[in-house]
């Protein structure tokens, strides 16, 4: 059986169900965001996207987090990881994670920034 969402999407849905309206949870839905877009370029099972296909995403991505009231240092680290997803690779997926366990700690909670460093932990151990 494939899963739809891996074990840290769900904790940040999880997180953005109990959040209340306002920077908050836009914070974890964009954190959500990168994350789904991070976690599609790891292997073992990569969701396969072809290179047209990961720039519309990041597109999007811009587009999405651009609309939303983000903390500024989370609006800062959101914003430098989507830079970073460009190559679409698993190892630039891999540094994104790591980079946003401190921002995700110190703006949304221990519970967002320990989801992302689970992620982190994974992309590593798949590179």
């Amino acid at each position: 059986m494939i899963r739809a969402t891996t074990p840290c999407e769900e904790q940040l849905i999880g997180l953005l169900a109990a959040a209340g309206r306002g920077p908050a949870r836009d914070g974890v839905f964009a954190l959500w965001l990168v994350l789904r877009a991070a976690e599609a370029l790891l292997t073992p099972h990569p969701r396969t996207v072809s290179t047209r296909g990961h720039r519309r995403r990041l597109q999007a991505l811009e587009t999405r987090l651009a609309s939303l009231a983000l903390p500024g240092p989370l609006k800062r680290a959101l914003t430098a990881a989507r830079q970073h997803l460009e190559p679409g690779t698993p190892a630039a997926a891999a540094v994104v994670l790591s980079q946003l366990v401190a921002p995700a700690r110190d703006v949304l909670g221990p519970e967002a920034g320990n989801a992302v460093a689970v992620a982190a932990r994974t992309a590593r151990i798949h590179l």
